[in-house]
């Protein structure tokens, strides 16, 4: 019965910490999942459990264990000496959240890693003229580039932009810029 008890708890701790974290949910605070699940521990003693839990769940999700990956860190955690290791049943515990949990978790981080508005189409073309209606000398070509910006859940916004030649080579270069920027950053990590 003790273990159901204290199963049930952690369970609740989790899912505080998830609703804290990844659900970006206020409400849940430390305090109030201490007097609603540990009423029983120290302040002390109980923020070492949430930390320690926070701390377990957020290896868990950033490495977006699989089943097998799972197993084996749990392993690990419960045969750790003294007391940072994890009990066989909060092991159990853990993993059946993770279970339960992580395709809700994972959507949350990957919607926490998207910039917005986001970039949702692009189209372009290139408008030449031929020749004038006088007869005069075409003038130089044109691109035309529609964006499609959106934030989630909203429709999208275009935004409409005119290159000449040079503006198109600016943007080319800045765009290589950048591109060699991110390969020297990738590189060197």
């Amino acid at each position: 019965m003790a273990d159901v008890e204290s199963s049930k708890a952690l369970s609740g701790l989790l899912n505080g910490i998830a609703q804290r974290v990844y659900h970006n949910n206020p409400d849940i605070t430390e305090e109030l999942l201490r007097s609603e699940l540990y009423p029983d521990l120290s302040q002390e003693q109980f923020h070492a459990l949430h930390e320690k839990m926070k701390g377990i769940l957020k290896s868990i999700a950033s490495a977006d264990m699989d089943q097998a990956q799972l197993e084996a860190f749990l392993t690990a955690q419960t045969r750790k000496q003294g007391g940072g290791g994890l009990s066989t049943e909060q092991a159990a515990t853990l993993n059946k959240f993770w279970r339960i949990q992580r395709p809700r978790i994972r959507e949350s981080l990957l919607g926490q890693s998207r910039w917005e508005p986001c970039l949702r189409g692009v189209s372009w073309r290139v408008d030449l003229q031929t020749a004038t209606s006088c007869g005069e000398p075409a003038s130089s070509p044109v691109a035309l580039v529609e964006l499609e910006l959106g934030r989630t859940g909203q429709e999208s916004e275009f935004v409409c932009m005119e290159f000449d030649e040079i503006k198109v080579n600016q943007v080319l270069k800045k765009m290589t810029e950048v591109q060699e920027s991110i390969d020297s950053f990738v590189h060197q990590s």
